[in-house]
């Protein structure tokens, strides 16, 4: 009996084994669909995107849109296409000339090489009032088990708000031109790892996209017909870029109400901590539709804004606090987007 009891013991393990099988609905392949067009200088790009399906060998990777007919129509019925170029897949861009007139709604429109058809909603430009004078303040960022905390420059944008109308601000960053200085003589020869000093270049210009570390967004319910500073950018330092000297134009837009909503809405998410008290993120909804499906999710916003700019140069000795210089041990010039040759319209 104990003998059968045993023998019964070791096979129910055995009994539990038979694989289940779970059935994953194959995901969304979301279309993004982003871009802004205004009464400035141009051109002015759209970009278009798609996500791999969940459990696609590609999860993960934001694929261009290629090959779409991307046009443009204002209030008035006059229609503008974009053309894509063939250095930058998924970008379609307006053409030279183009800027969006004060007062005009637009409506971007779109199909597919599949042929499906996307829509924005309309967007009406509103001006924005000048930027009367940007101000800078060094700021540090405490980083968690390093000696040396991040640091940048914070922009500070002064403004008259207008009293007449509500405003929603939007701003940006143009690529940063800043003078670039390296050590050509400390370069190193990778095959017989022997110093080969160089005899050129040590100072360059180089051009780059920084981008704004947030998104620099306000409305106007506090500051309604006034003066105003608003921090509206973020450059870091990152021991290359203010060596000397560093030129950068801040672009800033008046938006629509339901562009400032959308843009809020991301920066919130973008800001989730990952404490038990953030609220879960969600799939954020722009003003871009599908045509064929009304109930497919389309990601993005298309915007249509009034722009103000204005140019400024920030030198070195206008930083409280400055990272570590780096060391490039090469010729400037390897670096990419760097010239020995200033902007023709550089004048610090």
């Amino acid at each position: 009996m104990l003998r059968r009891l045993i023998y019964i013991l070791l096979l129910l393990p055995m009994a539990c084994i038979d694989p289940f099988k779970v059935e994953v609905p194959e995901g969304q392949q979301l279309v993004t669909i982003e871009g802004i067009i205004h009464n400035g200088p141009g051109p002015h790009a759209i970009s278009i995107s798609r996500s791999a399906t969940y459990g696609s060998v590609f999860e993960g990777l934001i694929r261009p849109v290629t090959g779409a007919t991307v046009v443009i129509r204002d209030n008035e019925g006059r229609i503008t296409f974009l053309e894509e170029t063939e250095n930058s897949r998924g970008n379609y861009f307006t053409p030279a000339g183009f800027r969006a007139e004060i007062g005009k709604s637009y409506t971007l429109q779109i199909q597919t090489v599949e042929g499906k058809v996307y829509s924005s909603l309309p967007e009406r430009v509103l001006s924005s009032p000048a930027i009367e004078n940007v101000s800078l303040k060094t700021v540090t960022i405490p980083v968690e088990g390093e000696i040396i905390p991040r640091s940048g420059v914070q922009l500070i944008s002064e403004i008259n708000d207008p009293a007449d109308q509500k405003n929603f601000y939007f701003w940006r960053l143009s690529p940063v031109v800043h003078v670039l200085e390296a050590r050509p003589d400390l370069f190193v020869n990778r095959e017989t790892r022997t110093p080969a000093p160089k005899a050129c270049c040590y100072t360059c210009f180089r051009t780059e996209a920084t981008g704004n570390q947030s998104l620099f967004i306000a409305q106007d319910d506090n500051f309604n017909g006034l003066t105003t500073r608003i921090p509206a950018g973020f450059i870091e330092d990152n021991g290359l870029r203010f060596v000397s000297k560093l030129r950068v134009d801040l672009k800033q837009y008046s938006i629509s109400q339901e562009a400032f909503r959308f843009l809020r809405l991301v920066k919130q998410q973008a800001e989730i901590s990952g404490s038990i008290f953030d609220p879960p993120p969600a799939t954020i909804r722009g003003n871009m539709i599908s045509l064929d499906n009304p109930d497919e999710v389309v990601l993005g916003y298309f915007m249509a804004a009034g722009e103000s700019s204005k140019r400024i140069y920030i030198d070195k000795s206008d930083l409280t606090f400055r990272q570590i210089a780096g060391i490039v041990p090469d010729d400037c010039r390897t670096v990419s987007g760097a010239s020995i040759d200033p902007p023709f319209d550089w004048k610090p």
